[in-house]
Parts: C-alpha cells; sequence; structure tokens
C-alpha cells in the first residue's frame, strides 16, 4: 500500500528535527561545541543495476546527473585534545537523475515522439555522522586542512517524476509531473537510505570549503522490475561556524611516568617519582627494595620487616636470631646458634670433655682430677702383685686378685687409659727378653679386657732389660728389674 504523498512530508519532517535536538542537547551546549551552517552544490547520478535486456542501450545511455543542493547545520564536538572531531550534521539534500532523448526519424513515425525528457527530483534529509581530523595550518589552530568520513542516514522528504514531451504532429511541448509515493510496493520510494560520505578541504577561521562525495548502501526503490538503485554525489560546499569555541583549555603537560611532575621538570621522565627527587624514585642505594628514606641501614642491603636493615645477630656468633635458637648466648651453626653442650657442668663443653657426664676440671680435659697418691699406691700394689711363671708370659693365680681390683678401678674411671709396660733383667738374649716382656704385658691387657675394660684403653709395651730399676749384677737387682709398671692418664 502506497503512503499518501503529503502525510509522508509530515512524518518526515518531524524526525529530522528531533534528531538535531537530540544532537544539541546530547552535546552539553558546551564552549567547545560549536554550530554552523552549511551549503553546496552537486552532480547527483542513481548508479542502477538490472537484468533488462538491451536496457545499456536503450535507456542507459540517455540518463545523466542532475545538479543537486545541499543545505543545514552541522554541529562540531571535541574528542580530546588529538585533532579529532565529531561532526553530526543535518542537512536537505536534493538528489535524483534525468533522461533526455531526441528520436530518429523512424522512431518519430512511429511513436509520434521527437524529444522526450524525464527528471527525477528525490528531496532527503541527510544527517551524516562524521569523524573529522583536523591538521593544523597555523599556530592558532584557526586555518586547518580537514578530512571527514562517516555513515548517514537519509530520510525520504519529498519526490516527483517531472517530463517534458515534443511530438511532431502537433510541433508543441507538453509538459507534466507526478507526485511520488512512499511505501513497500512496486513503484514506491522507501522511507529510510543508509549510506557513506566523505569530505575533505580547508578551515579558514570561521569559514570552511570543502568537497564531497556520498554513496548510498541500501536501494532506496522498489521498482517493477528486478533492479538495485544507489544514489551518489559528488559536490562542493561552503561552510560558516556560527559559534566560535571557548578558549580551549592548554592541554596539560606531558607527564609520561603518571607522577604529576611535568617531563620539562622531571629528571627521570620514564620511572614514577616525587618532588623533592625532581621527578626520581626515592634512591635505594643498597638495592634490597626499601628506600633510603625508610632505610635504617641505607648501605647494607636487608629486609622491610627490619626497616631495611639485615636480620640482627643479638649475640654476634654469626648467626641471625631468626635461625638463632639462643640469640642472647653465642654459639655454632651446628648446634643452631646455641654454645656448645656441657651435660655435666664443669665448664669444658662436650666436644672437649672426655668425661662429657661427669664433672672435672678443664686441665684434666674436663675429667675428674686422679688423687695421685691413691692412684699410685692402688698400681704399686697391683704392678708389685702381677707374677708370671718363670720364663713364661702365663700369669700365676696369685695375679687374679689384684688385676680384678684393677679391672674394677678402670670400670670406676672409664676416662683412664692403662700403658702397661714389661720389663725384664739383663740375662740371656736381648731380642727374647723385649719378646717376652712384651708378651707378659699383653697377656695382662688379654686379661682386663676380658673383664669388660675397652681395648682401646689398654696399650701394651715391651722394653725388655731397658730402663733398669736396681742393678742387674745382684740376684735382689735382677728380681726388682723383672717387672710390669702400670701407668694410667686420661689421653686418649
Amino acid at each position: 500500500m502506497k503512503n499518501p504523498p503529503a502525510k509522508t512530508a509530515v512524518c518526515m519532517k518531524r524526525v529530522p528535527f528531533l534528531l538535531l535536538l537530540a544532537i544539541l542537547v546530547c552535546s552539553g551546549v558546551r564552549g567547545q561545541v560549536r554550530l554552523g551552517l552549511l551549503g553546496g552544490i552537486h552532480s547527483a547520478s542513481i548508479q542502477e543495476t538490472n537484468q533488462i535486456p538491451g536496457w545499456d542501450t536503450t535507456v542507459k545511455k540517455y540518463q545523466s546527473s542532475r545538479s543537486g543542493v545541499q543545505i543545514g547545520v552541522i554541529v562540531e564536538i571535541p574528542i580530546g585534545h588529538s585533532g579529532l572531531f565529531f561532526q553530526p550534521a543535518l542537512l536537505y539534500t536534493s538528489k535524483g537523475r534525468r533522461y533526455t532523448k531526441y528520436n530518429d526519424s523512424a522512431t518519430v513515425a512511429h511513436t509520434d515522439t521527437v524529444y522526450k525528457k524525464q527528471t527525477l527530483d528525490l528531496d532527503y534529509i541527510d544527517i551524516p555522522l562524521n569523524f573529522t581530523y583536523k591538521l593544523p595550518l597555523s599556530r592558532n589552530k584557526k586555518n586547518n586542512f580537514f578530512i571527514s568520513a562517516g555513515p548517514y542516514v537519509s530520510f525520504f522528504y519529498n519526490g516527483k517524476l517531472s517530463g517534458e514531451t515534443l511530438t511532431k504532429s502537433t510541433n508543441k511541448y507538453s509538459n507534466g509531473s507526478d507526485r511520488l509515493s512512499v511505501g513497500s510496493g512496486a513503484d514506491t520510494y522507501k522511507t529510510f537510505d543508509l549510506g557513506v560520505n566523505g569530505r575533505a578541504g580547508f578551515e579558514l577561521g570561521n569559514v570552511m570549503l570543502s568537497g564531497y562525495f556520498s554513496r548510498g548502501l541500501t536501494s532506496f526503490y522498489n521498482a517493477p522490475y528486478q533492479g538495485t538503485f544507489h544514489h551518489q554525489l559528488v559536490g562542493a560546499s561552503l561552510g560558516i561556524w556560527l559559534t566560535s569555541t571557548a578558549s580551549a583549555a592548554p592541554p596539560p603537560p606531558k607527564d609520561t611516568d603518571k607522577d604529576g611532575i611535568p617531563d620539562r621538570e622531571d629528571l627521570c621522565p620514564l620511572k614514577p617519582g616525587t618532588q623533592k627527587w625532581h621527578g626520581c624514585p626515592v634512591p635505594d642505594t643498597d638495592r634490597d627494595g626499601v628506600d633510603d628514606e625508610h632505610d635504617s641501614c641505607r648501605n647494607q642491603a636487608g629486609l622491610a620487616r627490619y626497616n631495611g636493615c639485615p636480620i640482627p645477630d643479638s649475640d654476634h656468633d654469626g648467626i641471625n636470631d631468626e635461625e638463632d635458637k639462643c640469640p642472647l648466648q653465642a654459639g655454632v651453626g651446628r648446634y643452631q646458634g646455641c654454645p656448645i653442650p656441657d651435660r655435666d657442668g664443669d665448664g669444658v663443653n662436650d666436644e672437649e670433655d672426655k668425661c662429657p657426664d661427669q664433672a672435672g676440671t678443664a686441665d684434666n680435659h674436663g675429667c675428674p682430677l686422679i688423687k695421685q697418691e691413691e692412684v699410685v699406691e692402688k698400681i704399686k700394689y697391683t704392678a708389685r702383685n702381677i707374677l708370671f711363671n718363670s720364663g713364661s708370659d702365663r700369669l700365676t693365680e696369685s695375679s687374679n686378685a689384684p688385676l680384678d681390683e684393677l679391672a674394677g678401678l678402670l670400670q670406676t674411671h672409664p676416662e683412664w687409659h692403662l700403658t702397661i709396660e714389661g720389663y725384664t733383667d739383663n740375662q740371656g738374649d736381648r731380642e727374647k727378653n723385649i719378646l717376652l716382656s712384651r708378651k707378659r704385658a699383653q697377656a695382662v691387657v688379654a686379661w682386663l679386657v676380658k673383664k669388660g675394660i675397652p681395648a682401646n684403653h689398654l696399650t701394651a709395651r715391651g722394653y725388655g732389660p731397658e730402663h733398669p730399676l736396681q742393678d742387674n749384677a745382684t740376684p735382689e737387682g735382677r728380681t726388682a728389674n723383672r717387672r710390669v709398671e702400670l701407668k694410667v692418664n686420661t689421653e686418649k
């Protein structure tokens, strides 16, 4: 169904002005928004394609562009300080095409038509939504080269098809025109049309001079045959800004690192810093991540929880307090910062104490002092009563009692080490005497080991006739020299 042209025109008149009002309201009527007048002339054409046989030669070649005008208002809204602007506009635009054909004599004889001319006048309200970039040509940025492009939406406003015909029979011209219908049926025009447009030129103060081009993207006509129809305009325009922009606030000084200090004053423009340090970060001399203003030890790498100082070592033993189980007593690493233990509390640590479970003295390697007189008497008694069968290393039965007493004494004093020295007189072969004295000393060691004395606490030595106590020239002297000497010490 076709809409009456009058009703369509009224509807179309309302929509664009409502859109213009919305643009102005949304722009906020700010000082940076400008309003201007824009008008121009152009050549309008219709790019038509169809499948009608012979159309290109019988119709298309007689079609041509028509002149049109474009006039309306334009709004400019800046986008930041980059030279980019949003420029919506509301424009009355005339579009269409012409058809002109002079018939040859054969066609005139057949149709009685000498000449035929048709003009398709289509009026739209165009709303281009362009983004414009301006390249300043002067320091005050009032003279610019600009380029602008964007989509547009177009509303059908009015239209008519005018014709003029010269007939041979009357030799007169006849004229007529028909109003165009809007709708969705055959031979109707669509209410809306979409397209793209571009504009480029110069802005000289408040005056704009530009060339423009637009091309429809949708088919605007419902033809009674299959085909597509797209508007195309090429023209030139003149614009005048009615309002001037308020003095634009100067762009803020460049601050690359966003620290509030302009690059021109910032000694470290790529690193956020402070005014005190001229835009540089607060120094961190020891590079421990704690700046010098908060670092109590700025020349020593440390930790934030200790105000930039190293972990403390209260007892100065080289083990920091966080790893030291005895932070107030100097110690060693193998005891987790604690001193070497002294189980018997005698002042000699266990690693140096040969009697770690018996209180002793430092002079005696941590062992109790040996009562020399008592030991000498017991040792002498034992030594005097260790006897062997003549010429043998076999102990006599009478030696058992003193040896038992000696074993008990050694068990009571596990820190003692006993050296058994065997001696002979000078009678007989020297080498044999040395061997016999060693075997006798070893016999004593073997007897004590059987009694539970550790072998590593016993040492057997044979000296034969060496170190005589008396003169071997007398029987008494030789008897005294055939002996076993026992020596106690705490050395290992």
